[in-house]
C-alpha cells in the first residue's frame, strides 16, 4: 500500500461522515491530518448539520456544504457538486466517510490522490486504499479513523476529541441558562428509537438530580424529539428548561459546553459533550459501547447485559429489554460516581 508524499500536498479535501456523533469521533483523525500537513489548506466537505461542527474549528480552514436533500440531490446533484470541487484543484482527498459516493465525488472532482478505506466496493476509485479487516471493524470509531491515517503515514497531533465555540456563542448560552449549575438531559437519538431510554425514567432521574444536587435541568435534542421533551417535562416535578428542537447545532454545542453534567443516550450530543470535557453518564442498550462510547476522561456507561444486545438495530423487534433493565436508580449511581455525594 502506497503512503502519501506530504511535500507535494498543499490543499486537502476531507469528506466528513454524515452523522454528528461519528463526525465528532473523527476529530482526533483530523488532528492527525493537521499535524501531518501544517501548511496545507484543509477543507471539510459535510452535510448541512455536520458542517456546523466545523464552522469554527482549529483542524480545518473552510467548510463546503454538500446537501443531498437540496441542490445536490441525485446523480445530477453529485455531478454538479463534483464539478464545483474540480475548480478547487485539491491535491488530496481523505475520505472519512466509508460510502462509495465519497470516492465517486473525489474521482469526478479530478482529485489525483484519493485515500480511504476499501469499503462499499470503491477499491478501484481509490489511489491510496486501506484494507479493512476484522480488527479494524471492532475498533472504537476514533481509533478506526486514526488507524486508516496511520497506514497512510499520517500521524501526530492531539489524540483527544476537539470542538470549539466562539466567545459570542458561549455568552449566548450563559444568557439562556442563567445562574446556577446546570445538568443537560439528552433523551433522543437520531439513529432510531431502539437507542432511546424511556421519558418517564429520564424525568425521574432529572427530579433526583434536582433533589440531591440542587441543579437546574436543561433538555437538549433535535426537532424530531420535541414530543419526547414534552413528555419528560410533563412527568417532572421540577420545571426544566426545554430547548429540544429550539437550537442550532452550534447553539447546542455552546449549551453542552456550559453544563456541569450530561445524562444522555448513545447519540451525537453525547459525543459533543465529550469533546468539551463534560462529565457524562451515558445510557447504552442496543449499541456497542466498545465502539461508540464517549471518549471522555470523566464518564460512566450505564448498561445491563442481555442476551440480544448489542443488536445494533434501529427499532427493537422484541420487548426493549436492554433498556427496560436500566432504572433511574442505576443512572443516579453513575451520577454519584462522578459528582460525589450531595
Amino acid at each position: 500500500m502506497k503512503k502519501l508524499d506530504n511535500k507535494q500536498i498543499k490543499k486537502i479535501m476531507v469528506r466528513s461522515t454524515n452523522w454528528v456523533g461519528d463526525a465528532v469521533m473523527t476529530t482526533p483523525a483530523m488532528g492527525n491530518i493537521r499535524a501531518a500537513f501544517p501548511d496545507a489548506e484543509i477543507v471539510v466537505v459535510a452535510n448541512p448539520l455536520v458542517s456546523e461542527l466545523f464552522s469554527f474549528h482549529p483542524y480545518c480552514d473552510r467548510v463546503i456544504v454538500f446537501d443531498k436533500k437540496g441542490p445536490h440531490k441525485g446523480f445530477a446533484g453529485l455531478w454538479k457538486f463534483s464539478c464545483e470541487l474540480r475548480q478547487e484543484n485539491f491535491d488530496l482527498a481523505i475520505l472519512l466517510q466509508n460510502a462509495i459516493e465519497a470516492a465517486l465525488m473525489a474521482t469526478l472532482a479530478g482529485i489525483p490522490r484519493r485515500a480511504g478505506y476499501r469499503t462499499d466496493a470503491r477499491r478501484l476509485l481509490l489511489s491510496h486504499g486501506v484494507p479493512v479487516g476484522p480488527i479494524e471493524k471492532k475498533m472504537h470509531h476514533t481509533d478506526y479513523y486514526q488507524k486508516m491515517l496511520q497506514r497512510l503515514g499520517i500521524q501526530g497531533g492531539d489524540a483527544n476529541l476537539r470542538l470549539a465555540c466562539t466567545e459570542e456563542e458561549l455568552d449566548w448560552a450563559q444568557e439562556i441558562l442563567g445562574a446556577g449549575d446546570w445538568v443537560a438531559i439528552n433523551p433522543g437519538a437520531a439513529y432510531g428509537s431502539a437507542k432511546r431510554w424511556f421519558p418517564d425514567r429520564f424525568a425521574e432521574t432529572a427530579d433526583g438530580l434536582v433533589a440531591e444536587y440542587g441543579v437546574n435541568i436543561v433538555l437538549t435534542g433535535g426537532p424530531g424529539e420535541k414530543e419526547i421533551g414534552q413528555d419528560i417535562a410533563a412527568a417532572m416535578s421540577s420545571k426544566p428548561l426545554n430547548l429540544i428542537g429550539q437550537t442550532s447545532v452550534r447553539q447546542l454545542m455552546a449549551v453542552l459546553a456550559s453544563v456541569r453534567l450530561l445524562v444522555s443516550n448513545d447519540s451525537g450530543p453525547m459525543h459533543v459533550g465529550a469533546a468539551f470535557g463534560v462529565p457524562i453518564v451515558a445510557v447504552f442498550g442496543p449499541t456497542d459501547h466498545t465502539t461508540t462510547s464517549p471518549k471522555a476522561d470523566i464518564c460512566r456507561i450505564i448498561r445491563k447485559a442481555t442476551d440480544c444486545a448489542p443488536c445494533l438495530l434501529r427499532q427493537c423487534p422484541t420487548d426493549h429489554r436492554c433498556m427496560k433493565a436500566i432504572t433511574a436508580a442505576d443512572v443516579l449511581v453513575g451520577v454519584r460516581d462522578l459528582l460525589g455525594d450531595r
